[in-house]
Parts: structure tokens; sequence; C-alpha cells
């Protein structure tokens, strides 16, 4: 609580800061209060009063006495019971004819006398961290890959769509069609794409889901191989891989997609092959500026961004009542993030490179 005179101490320094140019807001977060509880304390010389009683209060008549809680943990700790949880215990008792509390009051009796653990062989809940975060300021530095689903006319037979993309320029760097999911498909898909865009030992981050080739041993054999570096999802965490999903839903919501299911593999594999080539070569990517993701990729983006800027301070000249601001921001995109971290906490892509 706080008390009158700090109430009147804290209005005076709060009109002082506004009186000097501070926004009132402002000034009560950094009392720690809100600018309500200012308005509410300055309406009245009656709302200085702290109206609220100090009165001790009587403790709810449902609560527990102590000699109720030693009992429920006197029966807890019998060997009879001492290995089963409450869900065991009270039904029990119950047979028996008697009732100490409910499962909820035996739980939170065990937590408050620490009684109640993890049991079991199983593993005990592991916290999971957020992924490494990762800066990329040019092509082949960070790629994201997955597997999904392409469907067939027979239901519950799939084909299997291998896609790794990179991050900066959104361009599809290698992709194959299977009819299973198998590790020695996924290593020889990043080594032609490591070959074709011609990745150096240490040089690439390739970023990946929990799923079993992903992680499995003939992929991050050939990863430590071609000096690849390799980060993953946190285990059902869909979002720590944005750049592939998102991918994945371009391709599935195209008006081309074939919604009754591919007739064969080589089909799935035809169809994929013109999407890759529509979406690196004709598709405007949003992401980066309404450029193709080649062009990104090749680096001749800036020089049609310029061109558009141009382009459009030119109209702006010509008819200036048609924009009440600035033209449309043509800039680039120079940095492009993987799990970022918070935005107030976020470091520059030079300070992430350098630690």
């Amino acid at each position: 609580m706080i008390s009158t005179p700090n109430r009147v101490k804290a209005i005076e320094l709060i009109n002082e800061a506004v009186n000097s140019g501070a926004r009132r807001s402002k000034a009560c977060a950094e009392l720690c209060i809100c600018d309500r509880t200012y308005r509410r304390w300055t309406r009245n010389e009656a709302a200085l009063v702290d109206a609220r009683t100090t009165t001790p209060r009587e403790p709810p008549p449902n609560k527990l006495r102590e000699q109720e809680r030693q009992a429920i943990l006197d029966v807890c700790i019998e060997p009879e019971y001492a290995n089963l949880p409450p869900g065991q215990i009270v039904p029990r008792l119950a047979d028996d004819g008697i009732y100490l509390g409910s499962e909820s009051t035996y739980y939170r009796v065990l937590h408050d006398a620490e009684l109640q653990h993890h049991r079991g062989r199983s593993k005990t809940p592991q916290p999971r961290s957020k992924p490494t975060s990762y800066c990329a300021t040019a092509p082949n530095q960070v790629w994201t890959w997955d597997v999904s689903y392409l469907p067939s006319p027979i239901r519950g037979h799939y084909y299997y769509l291998y896609l790794i993309v990179d991050i900066f320029s959104r361009k599809i760097t290698g992709w194959e069609v299977h009819d299973c999911e198998h590790g020695d498909y996924a290593a020889t898909l990043v080594h032609k794409a490591t070959l074709k865009e011609a990745v150096v030992k240490q040089q690439l981050v390739l970023h990946a889901d929990n799923g079993a080739i992903q992680k499995g041993s003939t992929l991050r054999a050939k990863l430590e191989h071609l000096g690849v570096s390799s980060s993953f999802s946190r285990p059902r965490v869909s979002n720590d891989n944005p750049y592939s999903e998102s991918l994945f839903r371009t391709c599935k919501y195209c008006p081309a997609y074939p919604q009754q299911g591919f007739e064969s593999l080589l089909a799935a594999r035809e169809w994929m092959s013109t999407f890759v080539n529509w979406y690196n070569n004709e598709h405007r990517h949003s992401g980066i500026k309404h450029v193709t993701p080649a062009q990104r990729h090749d680096g001749v983006d800036q020089a049609i961004l310029d061109r558009r800027k141009e382009l459009y301070e030119q109209a702006k000249s010509k008819n200036p009542n048609r924009w009440s601001g600035d033209t449309r921001n043509w800039q680039r995109v120079d940095e492009v993030w993987l799990n970022p971290e918070n935005e107030s906490h976020k470091p520059t892509c030079a300070e992430k490179m350098s630690a």
C-alpha cells in the first residue's frame, strides 16, 4: 500500500516532470504507477486517503486445519499408499469409508510439503530454450529445409517433398520428390545444393525441424563432412522454422496445385519443377520488396529497387497532390533473421557475428 504522504510526494514529482515537458504516462511509469491511478489521486482530496482496510481477516471457513493437513500427509506416507498418486489414493480411501479431501487438495498439501515429485522411469519435463538466432546478410549464409507430404489419388499414400530455401533471398536452392523419407535422400540433396551454390566450409547454417531424418546420423555426418553448421527447432514448434512452413503454404495454395493428388512420382516431380522455376524466377516475393528470389540471390535487386524509387519520385514530382507523405518504401532489406530475439534486446548482425 502507498501511504498518503508518499502519494502526495508522487503527485508533486509527476507534476514537476510534466511541467518540464515530459509525458505524464512516462512520468507515472517511472514511479511504477499507471496514468489512471494518478488521475484518481488528483480527482479530490478524499482520493488521497487509502480506503482499503488493514484489519486482519479471518481465514476462510473451508481452509484446512493443521491436523487435517497432517492427516493427509500421514496417509500419503503409509507404505500402502507411498507409491500411489492422489488419483489412486482418494478412491481407495473412499472404498474404505474414509474422506480426507479431494484429489486437488491432496496435490496442494503434498506440493506444500515438497512431497510431490516426478516418479517413474520417464524423464522429467525439460524446459526448452529458444533456438539460436541467426542473421543472414547475403545469400548462402542461412538455409532452412523440411519435408512435406504430396498427396496421391490413393488415400494414405503420399510422396515426400524435400525442400531447401535460402532465408535471405527466399530462393529454393534444392528440392527433390521421393516415395519415402530417408536420410540418404536428405544427405544427397544437401550435398547437391552446396555444390550448385559453391558453398565453402563454415559458411552455411542449415536449420531444420526435429524429425528423424533431420537429426539422423546419415545427414549429420554429411553436414560435418561439408562443414555446414546444423540448427534445430524446438520439439513440436513449427514457428521455429517459419520460412520453410511459409514456402510449403505458397506451394500448396497455388491455383495450379492438383487438388486430387499427383498421379505418379514422375507427375509430382514435373509439377514441382514447374513450380520451382516460377517461384524462383517469376514470383515477386513480398518479404523482399517484391523482387524475385533469383534477382535477390544474384544481387541485382538493388538496381531494380533504385529504379522503382526513382520512378515513384518522378511521379510524385509531376503530381504532388496525390501523395500526402513519402512515396512507397523501396529500401532494400539488408538483414533477415531466423528466430530473432526480443526486439528491445536484439543485437545487430555485426554484433551477432562478432559474438
